[in-house]
């Protein structure tokens, strides 16, 4: 009996100590992840590196799906006119291209630091409601998406001013043409014979 009841005590004991532990730790404040200084940001939802790139242009990975593709970007054909042996005439144009898309991603990239910021403001100055936040998502997602397009359509625009043999160049010079990497006009296998 003696046993038991030493056993049913330490077994108490146990949970005790187990409930005591838990307790501590809820008490104790969480740490989260956005508590690294995102509270602290002009912005909340963009980094100051990614404010610095929308509004200098960059491409932030926008047109990825058309550089991996085989539509190469005028930014690197730019510079790679003497390995791809560009023409004045070609190497003219494709300037042309990255200029015009340079303005218009610069344009677009203020409009969306400037809608990121209303939309901060919303729920800094306790005035988000449903339909203002819609309103102000569906405003950002546009410019987003017009963003994007614009930095997609230049690589639509440079492929076209391109050899067949240039924008095969262009893949090997990137590394894209390397083993596992889908050349165009090849198809994706997706591991099938």
């Amino acid at each position: 009996m003696r046993r038991i009841r030493s056993a049913f005590y330490f077994a108490a004991a146990v949970l005790a100590t187990a409930a005591l532990a838990l307790a501590a730790t809820a008490a104790e404040p969480q740490h989260s992840p956005y508590a690294d200084g995102h509270e602290d940001r002009e912005i909340k939802a963009l980094s100051p590196e990614e404010t610095e790139q929308l509004l200098s242009g960059h491409g932030m990975g926008l047109a990825l799906p058309a550089e991996l593709n085989g539509y190469p970007g005028p930014k690197h054909v730019i510079e790679l006119t003497d390995e791809l042996e560009l023409s004045g005439e070609q190497r003219d144009a494709v300037s042309e291209v990255f200029d015009g898309m340079l303005r218009k991603a610069i344009d677009l990239g203020f409009e969306v630091v400037a809608a990121e910021r209303r939309l901060d403001a919303l729920f800094a100055q306790a005035e988000a409601t449903p339909e203002a936040l819609r309103a102000a998502l569906e405003e950002l997602e546009a410019l987003r998406a017009d963003l994007r397009y614009t930095h997609l359509a230049a690589h639509l625009e440079t492929k076209a001013l391109l050899t067949e043999h240039q924008v095969h160049r262009y893949i090997e010079l990137r590394g894209y043409g390397a083993e596992g990497h889908h050349l165009p006009g090849q198809g994706h296998q997706h591991g099938h014979p």
